[in-house]
């Protein structure tokens, strides 16, 4: 399993695109969140919508499913084909009713299955999305009212949604066999809805090896070297896992 961070910046970054990932397993393509980014950064990466076999959406946030309208169009009137799209059954009508509807509403197509091939998943259940690829949902705390949730693939990688700093769960997540953490981190504190870097530098230092940051601010550069002993993810460098 391979991991390829299309975009790692935070929602108001400019330099390092939204925080979106693209995760390949035995030549399935899954993408992580589709933010408004997400169809130009591709793009520069050498990629099309075509070319993946499934979106797998955290919340409801712009910068993480800002570029579904695109996705879907491309795909109905270019591909001619609904693209997969895996998300929390939580999300499944918000998603719709307060994001996409607006935009994707013509004649006939009025609903999220005309445009998507929608598979509702259940936070605590793992799922097979391909050979080689599993996810578990996590429901984490991030902006009050408003379900998010994290995944856990192959029960040996964490990637984190936007989330509050949790060190009570990455340190049960460690203690059932994650290796790797992929986390979101604001930079300056206070991190009030997202991990602040003063926040997960209090973290033991065995979990900070195995973490690795991401949906940063512009910033970035000024903190090499003062993040312990975790490391910041790279866009588009590939990355096993």
């Amino acid at each position: 399993m391979q991991i390829t961070m299309i975009g790692t910046g935070s929602a108001f970054a400019k330099r390092y695109d939204n925080n979106n990932a693209l995760i390949e397993a035995n030549g399935f393509r899954l993408l992580v969140d589709c933010g408004i980014t997400l169809p130009k950064a591709l793009h520069e990466a050498g990629l099309d919508f075509a070319q993946l076999d499934a979106v797998l959406i955290s919340h409801i946030h712009g910068d993480h499913v800002g570029g579904l309208e695109e996705l879907a169009f491309q795909m109905m009137f270019r591909y001619q084909r609904k693209p997969v799209l895996y998300i929390a059954e939580e999300l499944v009508q918000p998603i719709w009713e307060s994001t996409l509807r607006g935009g994707l509403t013509q004649e006939s197509l009025n609903s999220l299955s005309d445009f998507f091939e929608v598979r509702p998943l259940k936070a605590g259940e793992t799922y097979e999305l391909a050979k080689g690829l599993n996810v578990r949902l996590i429901q984490t705390k991030h902006i009050a009212g408003k379900a998010s949730f994290s995944f856990v693939f192959n029960e040996r990688f964490f990637y984190s949604a936007d989330m509050k700093f949790d060190s009570n769960l990455l340190q049960a997540l460690v203690d059932e066999g994650i290796e790797t953490i992929y986390h979101d981190c604001q930079l300056e504190s206070p991190g009030v809805v997202h991990a602040s870097l003063e926040q997960l530098l209090t973290l033991p230092e065995a979990i900070q090896e195995k973490t690795w940051l991401m949906h940063y601010g512009d910033a970035m550069e000024q903190y090499k070297g003062k993040t312990g002993r975790m490391r910041f993810v790279e866009q588009r460098k590939r990355y096993d896992i």
